[in-house]
C-alpha cells in the first residue's frame, strides 16, 4: 500500500510560478512510473507530465517548455514546477504511482491562476 500527499497548490497569477510536491508513505525507487494528472471542473482527467523509474519523461503538448517533473528519491518526493502559469493550467493537480501491478493516487492539490 502507498499513500500520496500532494502540497503546493494555491492562486498565483497568470505567469507566476507554483512548485508541487508528492510525498510518498514508501521508497519511490522501484515504482515504475509516476506521474501528475490535473482535472478541471467539467473535463476528464489529463496527464500533465510522467518519469519513469528510468527517468524517462514525456509532457503533455499544453505544458511542454513551461512546466518540470522531477523526483528525489532520497526524499520519496515527485516535483513539478510549473512557470508561465496561464488560466487554462487551473485544475486539481493530482499525483500518480505505479507500482507492483496496482495504481496509486493523492488527493490532490488545487491550482488556480487568475487573469
Amino acid at each position: 500500500q502507498v499513500q500520496l500527499v500532494e502540497s503546493g497548490g494555491g492562486l498565483v497569477q497568470a505567469g507566476g510560478s507554483l512548485r508541487l510536491s508528492c510525498v510518498a508513505s514508501r521508497s519511490i525507487f522501484n515504482f515504475v512510473s509516476m506521474a501528475w494528472y490535473r482535472q478541471a471542473p467539467g473535463n476528464q482527467r489529463e496527464t500533465v507530465a510522467t518519469i519513469t523509474s528510468g527517468d524517462t519523461i514525456d509532457y503533455a503538448d499544453s505544458v511542454k517548455g513551461r512546466f518540470t517533473i522531477s523526483k528525489d528519491n532520497a526524499k520519496n518526493t515527485l516535483y513539478l514546477q510549473m512557470n508561465n502559469l496561464k488560466p487554462e493550467d487551473t485544475s486539481v493537480y493530482y499525483c500518480k504511482a505505479a507500482w507492483l501491478g496496482h495504481l496509486y493516487w493523492g488527493q490532490g492539490t488545487q491550482v488556480t491562476v487568475s487573469s
